[in-house]
């Protein structure tokens, strides 16, 4: 349409106008989580959906509606919406954010999310779903447990690149205490320097290259008593 002209009839008829929409169709979605999660769904109204960072003793709470999209029958009549309740709606923020996630299989391993129907309040969900908070607790546990593994495997097999291990890593390592790990150290002192023999990328907080195996920290060898095959 050019400036300044008149909307055609048809113009109208290709606009998304939601039809009203039932106060009671709620869901809540529950994370105890500790990270920030913004789900968005270009296909929908509305489609962008934030949840806050959770805990076990504190879980966040983001209450969802009905969402619909359009489909377009053809150029002479108005566009079909067609609704999605709430429940279906919760249940696709929850399942879309965890599927694809490391080290989540969506059963017994996976972050602490899920959603229950209607509008609930926090005393609500710690009287009434203690059960479903237990539960997701102790999948996000097992989770946590398992990217802890896979950071240790990952942290030997590149000997000590920092590039390796992922922030979910890190978060899982500090909720279950594991701060002893070397991958949690200040990632300034895990920063990358190249090797002086032969330019190869390598962390300082080890003394052998593990490209060229030449001894780049000769005191620090020796303070770890090193000894190799010849």
């Amino acid at each position: 349409m050019a400036v300044g002209q008149f909307p055609l009839m048809s113009d109208f008829k290709r606009r998304t106008i939601r039809a009203p929409v039932n106060p009671l169709d709620k869901s809540t979605i529950i994370s105890i989580f500790p990270k920030h999660i913004i789900e968005r769904k270009h296909t929908i109204q509305p489609g962008v959906f934030e949840i806050k960072p959770g805990s076990y003793a504190n879980p966040s709470l983001l209450v969802v509606g009905p969402s619909s999209w359009w489909k377009e029958l053809d150029e002479n009549q108005p566009l079909l919406e067609i609704p999605h309740s709430s429940i279906i709606v919760a249940d696709s923020i929850v399942k879309d954010y965890c599927n694809g996630i490391l080290a989540c299989d969506m059963a017994e391993h996976m972050p602490g999310l899920f959603f229950v129907p209607g509008e609930l309040n926090m005393e609500m969900i710690k009287r009434d779903h203690k059960s479903k908070l237990d539960a997701a607790n102790v999948k996000q546990r097992n989770w946590y447990a398992a990217l802890v593994k896979l950071a240790d495997a990952l942290w030997s097999r590149s000997n000590g690149t920092p590039l390796a291990i992922s922030d979910d890593m890190k978060l899982a390592a500090r909720d279950l205490n594991l701060v002893n790990k070397d991958w949690l150290k200040d990632s300034q002192t895990m920063e990358l320097v190249r090797c002086e023999a032969c330019g190869y990328l390598k962390n300082p907080l080890y003394p052998v290259c593990s490209n060229c195996k030449s001894i780049s920290d000769p005191v620090k060898a020796k303070e770890l008593n090193l000894v190799f095959a010849r």
